[in-house]
């Protein structure tokens, strides 16, 4: 997470500064408990917004939401997401930002919240892509990637842990499609399946 890339997007939305809101999100995703949510997964996802920028409309508004999507992270609660729009389109309200930006960005982060159908807002699709790219990644980085989770679930009993993992995996597999753009597609869809089979065949 960076200051410099922060204070960008607030001149580019005609906002002042803001330093405060950022001191907020660093240290809310450098909390303890988080092992693969942290400031290094917002910054991989701002990379991999850079790379697909073309790809939307609301390129602003979309980073803005990759900044906020897990910002609110409680492995003992379900409404994560929708927490983390709250704070979101607190900040929004109080920068002075329009109903209809407020409205978008609260949808771009619920979106994150990874219903088996992709987003109708082509924007609300590139969030959840991004979001999901790790899926997609080397195999290597992969296992990293399930082993912070498992860290971040370390209260829950390793069978439940197990059962309740491939049920999110296997619904991954399920969809026709994991990716809803071409871009993320092309590159991420193969190298997921094989993650996630091998990451099935772990568990069991």
């Amino acid at each position: 997470m960076n200051l410099d890339r922060w204070q960008s997007l607030m001149g580019r939305l005609g906002f002042a500064g803001h330093r405060d809101v950022y001191d907020d999100l660093l240290a809310a995703y450098s909390e303890r408990h988080r092992c693969y949510h942290t400031g290094a997964h917002i910054a991989d996802c701002l990379q991999r917004l850079d790379e697909a920028a073309g790809l939307a409309h609301s390129v602003d508004e979309v980073e803005l939401a990759l900044w906020f999507h897990d910002a609110v992270y409680a492995t003992r609660r379900q409404d994560n997401e929708r927490r983390s729009a709250d704070w979101a389109v607190a900040f929004l309200e109080r920068a002075g930002a329009e109903d209809d930006r407020r409205a978008r960005v609260r949808d771009h982060i619920v979106a994150t919240e990874h219903a088996t159908t992709a987003p109708a807002d082509p924007a609300s699709a590139l969030v959840v892509d991004i979001d999901l790219a790790i899926l997609g990644s080397p195999p290597e980085a992969y296992r990293v990637f399930e082993t912070d989770i498992r860290r971040e679930y370390r209260w829950v009993p390793a069978p439940l842990y197990r059962r309740k993992r491939r049920e999110v995996l296997d619904g991954f597999l399920a969809r026709p499609c994991i990716y809803a753009t071409d871009h993320f597609r092309d590159r991420c869809e193969a190298p997921a399946r094989d993650n996630l089979q091998a990451a099935i065949q772990a568990l069991a």
